[in-house]
């Protein structure tokens, strides 16, 4: 998938305290049911960092400073059976905030050991690149999924140093 066939842009946004992650159980709309990370689409002429700041205070109640927020990969999925699913995805880290996790109408917001994300209950893609995330490692990668829209057909991570995909 080339980027002028990206449908939208996206990121997800990762709080990490020590050795836990905060993951969303998403209540509404795509991903329903599913544990994620915090994020959503970037407005119109937004950067991706503030769509990332915007989104997990919408998501989640924390407040984060741009500064903080740590890009450390990028992933673009491609669902050739229902195309408008079809996005690139600025993944976020960041360590520092203010508030605590709240639920909101969208997510509610669980933590949980990093030895013990709840894979079973995430996106199929996710058990295959969020454990090099959670190990430090940057990336870029694509996913393509099945006709079902649930399951991974095909998928590349490309280790890197810099992120420039």
């Amino acid at each position: 998938m080339s980027s002028k066939d990206i449908k939208s842009e996206r990121t997800i946004c990762f709080p990490i305290y020590e050795t836990k992650i905060l993951l969303g159980m998403k209540l509404k709309g795509f991903g329903k049911e599913k544990y994620n990370g915090f994020g959503g689409k970037l407005h119109v002429g937004e950067t991706k960092e503030q769509a990332a700041r915007r989104e997990l205070e919408e998501e989640s109640g924390l407040v984060v400073e741009e500064s903080e927020l740590k890009e450390v990969a990028v992933i673009d999925f491609e669902f050739p059976f229902k195309h408008e699913f079809d996005q690139r995805v600025y993944i976020f880290l960041v360590s520092k905030w203010k508030g605590i996790p709240k639920r909101t109408e969208e997510m509610a917001p669980e933590w949980f050991d990093i030895a013990h994300v709840p894979y079973n209950k995430m996106w199929d893609s996710d058990k295959l690149w969020l454990p090099s995330l959670l190990e430090g490692k940057k990336f870029c990668a694509k996913f393509l999924w099945k006709e079902d829209n649930e399951s991974v057909a095909e998928y590349s991570i490309k280790f890197i140093d810099l992120l420039k995909c």
